[in-house]
């Protein structure tokens, strides 16, 4: 075959017409499983080789049916080298019609999950050591991303230093929730604990705080992004994969976004960019527009005006028993009878406010406005190109205070669902064609916003790119 000729595709055709770069925010790694063992040496051993590869074979919980088949064979076995081999990935972008890409590791999926804490923390130093430096030459058109284990702070925070201090790694590839074992079973039935993991958000209600993390992510100018693994979750079927992998990533984006975002994540560390990948933008707009419709109605001022139970009218409520109550059943005597428990609000000292009405607590909101600067500014999406909702983000007609939220092309390269490199810049362009996004609303999608995010913390991340010049000018 010789050396691999680049082809004319339907992608690079319309790249050449565009006036602007393309930069894909997510396409993947397929690590090659016979050169990790020589990094996991360097790291622990080769006994830690062997608990690596012990790790990995049970790191799969719940009894789900997980991904299988991911990547492709036959007339298309080139596709699947090229996220292999990072010399034929970085010749083959011209036909996916990409300028360059940040990528994300396929094993670091399974080492997230890996339950003992010693194989994890040293499996994802070991892949972040190997991406490292088989990536190095290619750096002008690809970064990976480091893997960054997210079961603790500390956890995070130490392979973060590592891979930006050490190896120069500048994006960071975390997790939407963390899977844990219940507290309670470790504490009456530890040997069952592996059996019985759930998941665990990154802020509201996690057994840590997390803000250190996202502190050091401001300070090292790293813009996180989330990426969910294929786990069936509370709805996981044994025998099916589409059943499972259906919705998955974006139902654990929506828990992720809705737990930092209401925790005011966004809020106390407003310079930081977080991304959530694979799940389409289609629910964040969801969750954007819902934002204003709970807080409107179960803001604290709302609850006291409207629900609380210390103003039930209790004289009006016996005449009306009286009047349109089937007796003897339904009387005023009897409701009086049972008022207590239509009025019971909580309250330890009348008066004042129970602590638990203010869902709020976290992230001062005064206005709509406040919803859209904490939501909008800081939060992206990648959406990959056969994703049909992708124009939501762009439809400032349903979306409240008529917003754009900040969606990226993410082409998920490297996995079953791109069966072509050449057809994926022009699908997602279709979303123009149809009439539902416009020439500017695609440029966000595949330049303006991958730029941004990477850049917001770190003007530099593009720098020594072919992408270089062209983010100056957007910055």
């Amino acid at each position: 075959m010789g050396e691999y000729k680049i082809k004319s595709t339907e992608s690079s055709e319309l790249r050449s017409r565009l006036g602007h770069p393309v930069i894909d925010a997510d396409a993947h790694i397929i690590e090659c499983g016979f050169v990790l063992p020589d990094f996991l040496k360097v790291v622990g051993g080769s006994d830690l080789v062997k608990r690596f590869d012990k790790a990995l074979a049970t790191s799969r919980p719940g009894g789900a049916k997980s991904n299988f088949w991911q990547a492709h064979t036959g007339k298309y076995t080139i596709d699947r080298l090229a996220t292999m081999l990072p010399g034929l990935y970085e010749r083959r972008l011209d036909e996916a019609g990409v300028d360059f890409s940040t990528l994300y590791s396929t094993l670091g999926f399974w080492i997230q999950v890996m339950p003992d804490d010693e194989v994890r923390a040293a499996a994802a130093r070991a892949l972040n050591m190997m991406n490292a430096e088989l990536f190095k030459d290619v750096s002008r058109r690809m970064r990976p991303a480091a893997l960054i284990p997210m079961h603790t702070p500390d956890e995070a925070i130490g392979e973060l230093e590592f891979a930006v201090e050490e190896l120069g790694m500048q994006a960071a590839m975390t997790c939407n929730e963390v899977l844990r074992p219940h507290p309670e079973v470790v504490a009456n039935a530890p040997e069952l604990a592996d059996y019985a993991r759930h998941w665990t958000p990154l802020a509201l209600d996690s057994p840590y705080d997390y803000d250190p993390f996202w502190a050091k992510c401001v300070e090292l100018k790293v813009a996180p992004a989330g990426h969910s693994i294929n786990y069936g979750g509370v709805h996981g079927s044994t025998s099916n994969y589409v059943f499972n992998r259906l919705g998955l990533f974006a139902t654990m984006g929506h828990a992720a976004a809705r737990a930092l975002f209401l925790s005011g994540v966004t809020q106390r560390f407003p310079e930081l960019n977080i991304a959530f990948l694979e799940g389409g933008v289609w629910w964040a707009a969801a969750l954007y527009n819902d934002l204003f419709e709970f807080w409107e109605k179960r803001n604290v001022d709302q609850l006291l005006e409207y629900h609380d139970p210390a103003n039930w009218d209790v004289e009006l409520s016996v005449e009306m028993f009286d009047l349109y109550g089937t007796k003897p059943n339904q009387t005023g005597e009897r409701f009086l009878e049972n008022k207590d428990s239509y009025l019971r609000d909580g309250r330890t000292t009348p008066g004042e406010t129970p602590s638990f009405v203010d869902d709020w607590k976290h992230v001062d909101i005064t206005c709509k406005e406040d919803i859209r600067d904490l939501f909008v500014n800081n939060l992206y999406f990648g959406c990959e190109a056969d994703d049909a909702l992708n124009y939501t983000a762009f439809n400032t007609n349903a979306n409240k205070l008529e917003v754009k939220l900040k969606a990226m092309f993410s082409s998920d390269l490297g996995h079953w669902d791109v069966v072509d490199f050449g057809e994926i810049l022009s699908e997602t362009y279709e979303a123009v064609e149809k009439g539902l996004m416009t020439e500017e609303d695609f440029k966000d999608f595949v330049f303006t916003n991958p730029a941004t995010f990477a850049t917001r913390l770190n003007p530099d991340y593009f720098k020594g790119t072919v992408v270089e010049d062209a983010v100056a000018k957007l910055i």
